[in-house]
């Protein structure tokens, strides 16, 4: 357990949200009563996050040059902050393989996000450098989605984009490297990780044949609170 914020924050603001709509726009009634437009950072579903009046975090962006002046952070569940920025993950997991957090991708000695691999793709991360395996694709994967008490899933719609990936990584497998799925849980309220086969059975096809191919998964949890994001635990995956 990390208890010490990987990703700090300052500034959050309260409130509940009103209504997600055109995916990217969120209102938000604040504690003050002031109704405002948040960007809403994730174009998924977001199922079980978006009944209005949801406890609702967003930061104040204070940009002039910015259209929108506030940013949707995280929806609470049954008490839980969950997180549904996109944008932090990324982050989140390098952070957390630069500091030997993550045990299954420790020991290397560089780490390089969006590295140029495939066919006009980029990977999340690529980890080079370690004395005994091979340089390492990695992959991130927002999670926010739980229908059971402790179970994390994903997807919670269909992700073309997604199962390309997996495709993608069963090709550098037999290249000889590391391919590796990190599917980052931005809530910490769950132990157990799965995929959602009933959102997207192609993605679920995709998974297993990438299993058999020998892509690596791992599934990592982060809490989210009033002060940032910081790592949990690792979620077995069923």
């Amino acid at each position: 357990m990390v208890s010490d914020s990987l990703i700090g924050m300052s500034g959050l603001i309260k409130g509940r949200l009103v209504t997600r709509y055109k995916r990217f726009f969120a209102n938000i009634e604040l504690d003050t009563g002031e109704i405002i437009t948040a960007h809403c950072p994730n174009p998924g579903k977001m199922l079980g996050l978006l009944t209005s009046g949801t406890p609702a975090l967003v930061t104040p962006l204070n940009d002039p040059k910015k259209k929108l002046q506030y940013r949707l952070e995280a929806l609470a569940q049954d008490n839980i902050w969950v997180g549904i920025n996109t944008q932090w993950p990324n982050r989140l997991i390098n952070k957390a393989v630069a500091l030997d957090l993550v045990p299954e991708l420790t020991g290397y000695a560089a780490i390089q996000p969006e590295k140029k691999y495939g066919r006009n793709s980029r990977i999340d991360l690529y980890t080079s450098g370690h004395a005994f395996r091979p340089d390492a694709y990695i992959e991130i994967k927002n999670v926010h989605f739980s229908r059971q008490a402790g179970l994390a899933e994903f997807p919670d719609c269909v992700t073309q984009r997604g199962t390309k990936h997996l495709y993608e990584l069963i090709e550098m497998v037999k290249t000889g490297s590391r391919a590796v799925v990190v599917f980052c849980v931005q809530r910490d309220d769950c132990q157990r990780f799965d995929i959602a086969r009933d959102c997207d059975p192609g993605f679920g096809r995709a998974y297993d044949a990438a299993r058999e191919a020998g892509v690596e998964f791992i599934a990592t949890g982060f809490g989210f609170s009033e002060t940032g994001l910081r790592l949990a635990t690792g979620l077995e995956i069923i």
